[in-house]
């Protein structure tokens, strides 16, 4: 079995460049890959194109990187939590690409499959299909939209192996696994690494041969947005 483990995040990390494009895992703050971002913000990588659902907030997640202008294009669908992002893109200092949720999550699998594009009803007749080839199926129209291409995937999971093989838990489940084997490397960061054979097969939500480089994280936060409490 081929072992997919890494020391660190450090070397996990190995190879990132200025100027790459990453998908990056996770539904607002839940299982997004928090190593991987502190290290990437250690590396001052710069121009960096990054799609992810969402864009974190100003002090937390992709927010880090936005706050060092780390970031020059963001692929995302859901961005109202961050001040720094919304000032950014209004400037002019950061290209956007606002994209459906349902369109993103398509267009990362698409590229997990191997598939080149797919075809949406989402967006047509909207700005969201200026420039894209369109197609009438059924009496439908749709649009095309191309699979990502992208250097780097980072995700995190609630368990791993030293093979790969990840288990996802609640809503992390959401971006996190249509990433793994999208990317050129995918990098996964896990709460807990366990030997081979150690994780129940019926389980497991990605195999191994979707993720190339593999480590356990420490200090996770696991911050809420919004934290909406009931008064007593």
């Amino acid at each position: 079995m081929i072992k997919k483990t890494v020391k660190n995040v450090q070397h996990a990390l190995e190879g990132v460049k200025d100027g790459m494009t990453m998908m990056l895992g996770g539904f607002g703050l839940s299982g997004i890959p928090e190593n991987s971002i502190s290290e990437l913000v250690k590396l001052n990588v710069k121009d960096l194109t990054c799609i992810s659902n969402n864009a974190g907030v100003d002090d937390f997640g992709l927010g880090l990187l936005l706050q060092k202008k780390q970031i020059k294009k963001m692929i995302s669908s859901y961005v109202g939590e961050n001040a720094e992002f919304e000032r950014q893109m209004l400037s002019g200092e950061l290209d956007v690409e606002l994209t459906p949720q349902g369109t993103l999550a398509a267009k990362c699998q698409a590229a997990q499959q191997g598939f080149p594009a797919v075809y949406t009803p989402a967006g047509f007749g909207t700005e969201v299909a200026e420039g894209k080839e369109t197609r009438d199926f059924d009496g439908k129209m749709y649009v095309l939209e191309h699979a990502y291409k992208a250097d780097f995937s980072f995700v995190k999971a609630w368990k791993g192996d030293e093979a790969g093989n990840l288990i996802f838990k609640g809503t992390a489940r959401n971006f996190n696994p249509l990433m793994c084997g999208a990317a050129t490397i995918t990098v996964a960061e896990v709460e807990e690494l366990v030997k081979p054979g150690e994780l129940d097969p019926n389980q497991i939500h990605i195999p191994g041969i979707f993720v190339q480089r593999i480590f356990q994280g420490k200090n996770y936060e696991k911050r809420i947005e919004q934290r909406t409490v009931r008064q007593k």
